[in-house]
């Protein structure tokens, strides 16, 4: 896709005028997924449960999209479990590490105390706050590797350089949605399974991998048999598909544990109960099979609306009054992402914003919306001055944006900071 095509996506972001540069918080649904969900609703609506005709449609449609999910991930349907979103998916990875934690240590006579977990400082919220949670029950206990203020990743020596006896869990996200800094999932993978063989021989628990693919599902490849991980998590909103998410498990049951939250019908083979929300999984399916044929097209595509932004940036406020806040020598990063600030005093990231006519966008995680002008926890924690990071704007551009979308938007930034400036003025 060329800088001045209109996708299909690009039908479904109109917002009166507005550029909306906000992708890693949520996607429109492609045209191809409201479709499916529309189709499945009319079409599929039987329960899958059920026997007769009605009934198959539904469960073959599901079928259908399991198949698609495991395609993208290089994996196989019987290693996918649909959820209702990432954060389940998430919790679900914690409560079954924790679990499998204790049935390891039962009749051994070698208790190693409580589960420890392993993850980095700027995991989402999903991850952080049932750890913490788990910390203030005395259930579990939680340690939270730094990144490197050098590559912006947590790297690899200090996670594993954090673990104890009794870990049982690394969880690290594939990319950061703030910094869009990709982490060395698989080179973590390898040295925990390299780890693991020497724990076995110690009489110690085994070590489970899990990585939070949101960010990265449909701007790069994604592959887990690369990846080597045990867990992996998908949310569709992410990349152009409903509102619900999966999780891929290896082999689950067998070679990966798997215990349930919910008990209930037996559906998704008792991992995950509840009838089975089939329109927004034929969606979810449907994106996938989107992501399966054309991600090369939207990574490239995608990567030359983001350097042109960055290079119109520099040339509209110049180079000594904006600082990219995620380029990181020897990092790779998201090919959409783009976290800068726009140097000056009273210029924070939501005053900006607030001042733009045009821009969609935010300052970081919109799950951190209600945090108020303090800086960024992620930018901090990856050497980002408090006084840049209170400046920082998080534009991600998705599918759809085109260069003339970007000289709108900057053109706006400009005029909002020139309000800004006026309005401080003596």
């Amino acid at each position: 896709m060329g800088a001045g095509t209109e996708p299909a996506e690009a039908q479904c972001d109109s917002l009166e005028g507005r550029i909306y540069l906000d992708y890693n918080a949520t996607t429109p649904l492609a045209p191809e997924v409201s479709q499916a969900v529309w189709d499945a609703m009319c079409q599929a609506w039987g329960n899958p449960s059920s026997s007769h005709p009605a009934g198959s449609k539904a469960k073959e449609l599901i079928g259908s999209a399991r198949q698609s999910l495991a395609n993208m991930l290089g994996g196989r349907p019987e290693d996918i479990v649909f959820t209702s979103g990432g954060t389940e998916a998430n919790n679900m990875v914690i409560h079954t590490a924790c679990r499998h934690f204790h049935d390891s240590q039962r009749g051994t006579g070698n208790s190693q105390g409580i589960p420890h977990i392993v993850t980095s400082s700027v995991e989402h919220d999903s991850i952080r706050l049932p750890l913490e949670q788990l910390g203030k029950e005395g259930l579990a206990e939680a340690t939270f590797v730094p990144v490197s203020p050098r590559s912006g990743q947590a790297e690899v020596d200090d996670v594993l350089a954090a673990i104890q006896p009794n870990t049982c869990l690394v969880s690290l996200m594939l990319a950061n949605n703030e910094t869009g800094v990709i982490m060395p999932v698989a080179e973590l993978s390898q040295r925990v399974c390299a780890l693991n063989r020497r724990r076995a021989a110690q009489g110690l628990p085994r070590i489970l991998v899990h990585t939070d693919a949101a960010q990265m599902i449909g701007k790069g490849r994604v592959d887990v048999q690369e990846l080597g991980v045990d867990y992996l998590t998908i949310v569709g909103h992410k990349f152009h598909g409903p509102r619900i998410g999966a999780l891929y498990i290896r082999s689950p049951g067998t070679a990966t544990p798997l215990h349930p939250m919910l008990f209930g019908g037996g559906q998704e083979r008792s991992f995950r109960p509840g009838t089975e929300n089939t329109p927004m999984i034929a969606g979810l399916g449907q994106a996938a099979e989107l992501v399966n044929k054309n991600w090369e097209a939207y990574e490239a595509h995608m990567r030359d609306v983001r350097d042109y932004l960055e290079a119109t940036l520099e040339a509209s406020f110049g180079k000594q009054r904006i600082r990219f806040n995620s380029h990181f020598k020897g990092s790779k990063r998201l090919c959409n992402t783009c976290n800068f600030s726009i140097l000056g005093p009273g210029l924070q990231g939501r005053r900006v914003l607030a001042h733009c006519k045009v821009l969609l966008a935010s300052v970081g995680a919109a799950c951190h919306s209600d945090k108020g002008d303090r800086p960024s926890p992620v930018l901090l924690s990856c050497g980002v001055p408090p006084e840049v990071a209170q400046n920082a704007l998080r534009l991600s551009v998705g599918r759809g944006t085109t260069r003339a979308d970007v000289d709108r938007a900057v053109q706006d930034l400009v005029q909002a900071v020139e309000q800004l400036e006026r309005d401080q003025a003596p």
